[in-house]
């Protein structure tokens, strides 16, 4: 390989000439630490490379050398329970070879443990014809999950050879094929660049909800499995811990958590709390379904951006062996910044806010890759990559280029109010400016799984707080006493919506994950209660005297913490007391 000189250095950015034939995105080793950088420019001999690791010391006339190949990643068992930097460098294995808790500069180690065997169980024999994205056999990786070795894409061929079931590392072979006339021997590993998203055979609409036990994302703003969400929400407003939540909770068999950009407590948090969580789906350990990508905020800027690329192809590497997998980013703010960090030092003509003219692409380059697809390969598979992404708005202003830009792409909104947040009201996300587009995809699965009402439930709800923010424009006007009965019903209605329903405490026990079942329960008797206060105030009772007599509406606000989701029984009781005390105050009429 032709190998460079540096020209220039400029934080993160390092100019090198001599880099004739030199490829678009290809990596390339820089100065005499070798720390690991990428192609994004190149003008004739001369290359503009964004290096992943610090460039302290790094001079002009040093030597940059290239690898001939783009920034890719390891696939393969291994991958599970691990917490990887932004390049895919296990942190544990980092701190075994340098003795030290900070990453120094130029460390290499391998991504998947070479001596670590693993025991393979092949589904293939000598003879067959395999191609793309056949599974060869298995590894029982985790308890939950069980790990499909999967022919790589772009080979096909004949087996002429194949091992028995036993004990292999990662790069020992398990098959040699014939392609063509020259023999290839497959692994337990694959490689992929991570910029280029792997290939299915169909895109598949979104119809199962991805349920996540937090009541406000199931029903209220639904997600599906394969969609996009954005979280946004100014500083403070719970974001983190919502997202730690849809990790925590989701029904996702994988979930890929990464922390690009945060703060390094925040991270720690994530990093220290995972491996003593339960699955709530299995019961079994939580960090056996989970990957961890920590790139904090002290970490060099130019990884941010490789970050996203490695946990969105490692979604896409599971998806491909019919799994439904979650990416939870934490935050694209931050990566949008270290794109407008590196455009800066480049001279590129900034857009709106500094920020260049092509995040607007690459953050739909990032947001088509989640999807439900049809894999390629036999057997014949079904998976999704859901991605959930934070935005960090500086004040809040949902109208910054990043949050707008976001906007466009997903079709979850979960937006995050601060004056929610002041009020202890959480999850903050604002019912009134929120959105999904996918209710009308999975009411079905909720009619069938939990209630033939989901959706008529949900929209007296919906409805229901939508007039209470109207009818509070007039209270601030003119006062409470001024509103009709009807109007009062509709501000009780939508508190007990709020406190019922709408507010859970992620670090309660029974409240932090409700069932689809528990869920349909609550709305049951919030549609209830909601229906004959109705009838009686058409009788001429006041909301007032129902607050005095329908004593049981505090109850059924304590239900969330105080039921469990196996003890359903108990809210046929608050049914029961709720009618019974309704049937004795119809009686004053």
């Amino acid at each position: 390989m032709n190998e460079g000189k540096i020209v220039r250095v400029n934080g993160p950015l390092v100019v090198a000439e001599g880099m004739q034939n030199a490829l678009m995105y290809e990596v390339v080793e820089v100065g005499e630490y070798r720390l690991i950088g990428e192609i994004t420019r190149i003008e004739k001999d001369r290359a503009y490379i964004q290096v992943y690791e610090d460039t302290s010391g790094i001079k002009p006339g040093e030597m940059v050398y290239r690898t001939g190949s783009p920034l890719s990643i390891e696939l393969g068992p291994g991958l599970l329970g691990r917490i990887f930097d932004g390049l895919e460098r296990p942190l544990d294995g980092i701190l075994e070879l340098s003795k030290s808790p900070f990453i120094k500069r130029g460390v290499k180690v391998n991504s998947l443990d070479r001596h670590k065997k693993w025991y393979y169980k092949p589904i293939v024999k000598k003879g067959d014809t395999i191609e793309d994205n056949d599974i060869l056999g298995t590894v029982q990786e985790t308890e939950l999950i069980e790990h499909k070795i999967l022919v790589p894409p772009s080979v096909k061929g004949k087996i002429i050879d194949t091992v028995e079931e036993g004990n292999y590392t990662v790069d020992e072979p398990i098959a040699t094929i014939d392609m063509n006339g020259d023999r290839k021997e497959l692994y337990l590993m694959q490689k992929w660049p991570v910029r280029i998203p792997r290939p299915y055979s169909e895109k598949l609409e979104p119809t199962e909800p991805l349920l996540t036990g937090v009541r406000v994302t199931d029903t209220i703003f639904p997600m599906a499995k394969g969609g996009t969400a954005a979280i946004p929400g100014p500083f403070g407003s719970g974001k983190t811990v919502t997202l730690q939540s849809l990790s925590k909770w989701s029904e996702a068999k994988i979930v890929i958590y990464i922390g690009c950009g945060e703060r390094g407590n925040e991270m720690t948090d994530t990093l220290t709390s995972f491996p003593k969580l339960k699955d709530p789906w299995t019961g079994k350990p939580l960090l056996e379904r989970t990957i961890l990508i920590a790139n904090t905020s002290n970490m060099p800027v130019a990884a941010r951006e490789a970050s996203i690329y490695v946990g969105i192809t490692m979604a896409e590497y599971f998806r491909d062996q019919g799994y439904d997998t979650l990416l939870v980013a934490d935050s694209t703010s931050r990566w949008a910044e270290a794109l407008r960090d590196l455009g800066g030092r480049m001279e590129e003509m900034p857009a709106e806010e500094g920020y260049p003219s092509y995040l607007a692409s690459r953050l739909a380059e990032y947001y088509e890759r989640a999807g439900r697809v049809r894999t390629l390969g036999k057997p014949p598979r079904y998976g999704s990559v859901t991605v959930a992404s934070a935005v960090s708005p500086p004040g809040g202003d949902f109208t910054e280029p990043v949050t707008s830009t976001t906007l466009r792409f997903v079709r979850v909104f979960w937006p995050l109010d601060s004056s929610l947040a002041q009020a202890r009201h959480y999850p903050a996300i604002n019912w009134l400016q929120g959105y999904s587009a996918y209710v009308e995809l999975v009411a079905d699965w909720w009619s069938k799984n939990a209630d033939p009402k989901w959706k008529e439930y949900r929209e007296y709800m919906v409805k229901t707080l939508q007039r209470e923010d109207e009818l509070r424009q007039i209270v601030r006007l003119v006062g409470p006493e001024s509103l009709a009965e009807k109007d009062k019903l509709v501000l009780d209605v939508a508190r007990l919506i709020k406190e019922a329903f709408l507010k859970q405490n992620a670090y309660d026990d029974i409240d932090a994950f409700s069932t689809p079942q528990k869920q349909v329960r609550i709305m049951k008797l919030i549609s209830l209660y909601g229906q004959k206060s109705q009838e009686l105030v058409e009788k001429g009772i006041s909301v007032k005297r129902m607050n005095e007599k329908i004593t049981i509406v505090t109850d059924i606000i304590r239900s969330k913490a105080t039921i469990k989701n196996d003890e359903l029984e108990k809210y046929d009781e608050l049914e029961k007391i709720l009618l019974k005390q309704f049937e004795e105050l119809s009686k004053e009429v």
